[in-house]
């Protein structure tokens, strides 16, 4: 089993890599990274917003990152999974 420090790490490494020139800056919303069913869910914003926490900058479409802790897989949530983030259990 993966340690939560390093979902995050691979988490943020995934996210850098997904980064478009074009968007605004990016980065994991530590305040909101959460375990459950055996995923480290791991939300990200603009930093703009991480910042200020001003809901006018907020980012309204962001999945989260999704690291399995067995596998290390990574990879962005999807619609159909958003149970996982909205209604977590240990």
């Amino acid at each position: 089993m993966m340690e939560q420090d390093d979902a995050r790490q691979i988490a943020v490494a995934f996210l850098a890599r997904s980064q478009r020139e074009d968007e605004l800056p990016l980065a994991i919303d530590t305040e909101q990274v959460r375990e459950s069913n055996g995923l480290l869910t791991v939300p990200y914003n603009s930093v703009q917003y991480l910042a200020s926490r001003d809901w006018r900058q907020q980012l309204l479409d962001c999945w989260p990152i999704l690291v399995d802790l067995t596998s290390g897989e990574v990879r962005f949530g999807t619609v159909d999974e958003r149970h996982l983030w909205r209604n977590p259990s240990s």
